[in-house]
């Protein structure tokens, strides 16, 4: 019979990463990912998914003996490795250079058209 205290363990491991890299809390495991999930890639969210799944399975006696552990550590070790590589600073810094890349851009533009603009009522 498998352990039926390992998917736990697994979940609050990933709940406690999540809490900590992105700052997400909630009551429940599903809730914290449902928090996180514009900031995962889609693969990852998707691998929490069957964690949260697995974590509402887990809380009842019999339904706990469906849990396909292979499955379920396949999960926890992908959200677990996406979320060990991540860091909040280097996000917030490409953020932040993202939104001024943009910015400039569209200033460099908006002085490119006054150009055009003044070189054509020149013109006329």
């Amino acid at each position: 019979m498998t352990d039926i205290f390992q998917p736990k363990r697994q979940i609050d491991e990933v709940a406690t990463l999540l809490r900590e890299k992105l700052g997400v809390k909630g009551q429940s495991f599903d809730l914290a990912l449902r928090r996180a999930k514009h900031r995962l890639p889609r693969r990852v969210y998707r691998e929490g998914m069957v964690l949260a799944r697995a974590e509402a399975l887990s809380a009842h006696p019999r339904l706990a003996c469906t849990i396909d552990q292979g499955r379920l550590d396949g999960a926890a070790r992908v959200v677990t490795a996406h979320l060990t590589d991540f860091d909040p600073g280097e996000a917030r810094k490409t953020w932040w250079l993202g939104v001024l890349g943009g910015l400039a851009f569209n200033i460099l533009l908006f002085g490119v058209l006054i150009i055009l603009f003044v070189l054509w009522r020149q013109s006329l």
